[in-house]
């Protein structure tokens, strides 16, 4: 009993002392790691704020699908330029990769040759491309119970087998280490009989990527379980070049088909023939890539998701502050007072190449608005996240309005492009496309969240 009492005792002491050294007193959880608002590299801070939506002049196409209201959308960020070919490109060669290290660590497994010998001997050829190896000697209870349940489990694009990332890929066909590496990558790429002058490249069609998303609306709306809503998305992500020719009966753009997303020289011009749905998916592996940067630091916290900006966010980022603007630089006129024109698009009819280009131009071209964003006019067209409805102006709330429907197909383009007139780069006016269509006129910028508000006192 006197034990008892004792440790009673000594219970009551360590909370009225507070056991974390808080006296007793409300002072909140505090977090480990603090966070900083980092402006992500390439993107400009959107203020955030009101302004008046839609149509405030001439409607001379009579759509009548844009009728003023004023909103109010939060702060964001969102990429100076559209996105180019390099960066793209970036997105490319990771699935690229992903795909070769995965068939090289399969065969890895089959082959039997080039096993560690008895004295330790790093492994060589194929086998330095197996599944990165697990220290099961040292491992953690948690590491152990992760590799016996789901490392292990499953097989093919169901493996969670970890892939081994440290060696480098080998493209060189005289370099290729072994006979299992050369069957590998004689897999990957076209057959010379299908080769253009013995050039054999990559299957583009191996160049899928499979990303999981949570249907927030519709789980907040029904309550049932979580698991009803995970939603999985296969996609090939290399951008459709043949574009340039089908988007045009009777005309000559064969160097565009063949050159634009290859050549170097259009390193820096926006990546076209890219879909919705392959636009959404760039967004989620930009996610995926910077926040497995931030988990390696440890003390980092995770960023928000990339997306593509609402229609609204896209709008109000256009008009960079100017609100009753016709166009980003403000207006009325497409031509400066000297005469020179302020966006790449099609200024006189037949004649593409008034304004300095014929096609695109890069992404960093004319001047800036003032959030600094360009060619929120011309060049491309550009999706956005929201659902095309006549009555979309009318449907959506009045704060961050946004439609967001994945059952309509048909989703809002804005800013106009290269091939359009005058009418389509005004920031109010709208276009749409659906979804699973590419376009040689149509391309992408992400957006970021900017999290927490700080107001001066």
């Amino acid at each position: 009993m006197k034990k008892l009492a004792v440790f009673a005792l000594l219970v009551s002491i360590i909370y009225a002392c507070g056991s974390n050294g808080d006296r007793g007193e409300l002072t909140g959880v505090k977090s480990k790691r603090k966070w900083f608002a980092e402006k992500p590299y390439g993107m400009a801070k959107i203020p955030g704020g009101s302004f008046t939506m839609g149509k405030q002049d001439e409607d001379p196409l009579g759509a009548m699908n844009a009728p003023t209201k004023t909103v109010t959308v939060q702060p964001f960020y969102m990429d100076e330029s559209e996105i180019t070919n390099s960066e793209y490109k970036q997105f490319v060669y990771w699935v690229r990769d992903s795909v070769t290290r995965t068939k090289l660590a399969y065969q890895a497994e089959f082959a039997s040759s080039g096993e560690e010998g008895a004295d330790g001997e790093k492994p060589a050829g194929i086998q330095l491309y197996a599944f990165a190896s697990k220290d099961t000697v040292n491992e953690t209870p948690y590491e152990k119970y992760m590799r016996e349940n789901y490392y292990e489990v499953g097989e093919g694009l169901d493996s969670l087998k970890p892939l081994n990332w440290e060696e480098d890929l080998i493209w060189e066909q005289q370099e290729f280490p072994d006979a299992d590496y050369v069957e590998v990558m004689d897999s990957l790429y076209i057959k010379k009989e299908e080769a253009l002058n013995g050039i054999r490249t990559f299957k583009t069609k191996l160049l899928n990527y499979r990303y999981y998303w949570f249907d927030n609306e519709k789980a907040a709306k029904s309550g049932k379980d979580r698991k009803e809503f995970m939603k999985n998305e296969e996609i090939n992500i290399y951008p459709d070049t043949t574009v340039w020719i089908k988007d045009f009966n009777y005309s000559y753009n064969d160097p565009m088909h063949q050159e634009y997303f290859a050549h170097k020289a259009y390193e820096n011009y926006p990546v076209v023939g890219v879909s919705w749905n392959q636009a959404k998916a760039f967004c989620h592996w930009r996610t995926q890539t910077k926040n497995n940067f931030q988990r390696s630091k440890k003390k980092l916290g995770l960023v928000p998701a990339f997306r593509l900006p609402t229609e609204a966010e896209w709008e109000y980022a256009a008009r960079g502050g100017l609100n009753y603007a016709k166009y980003p630089w403000g207006g009325p006129s497409t031509t400066s007072d000297r005469g020179c024109f302020l966006a790449n698009f099609k200024p006189v009819r037949g004649d593409y190449a008034a304004d300095g280009a014929l096609y695109t131009v890069e992404a960093v071209s004319y001047n800036a608005n003032e959030y600094g964003l360009y060619n929120m006019a011309g060049n491309v067209a550009e999706w956005t996240n929201t659902a095309y409805n006549q009555m979309s102006y009318y449907m959506g709330s009045t704060m961050n309005p946004n439609v967001e429907n994945r059952e309509n197909r048909r989703k809002i383009i804005r800013g106009g492009s290269w091939k359009d007139v005058a009418y389509f780069l005004e920031v109010s006016s709208r276009d749409w496309e659906y979804a699973d269509t590419a376009r040689s006129y149509i391309g992408f910028r992400t957006v970021q969240d900017y999290l927490g508000t700080s107001k001066s006192k």
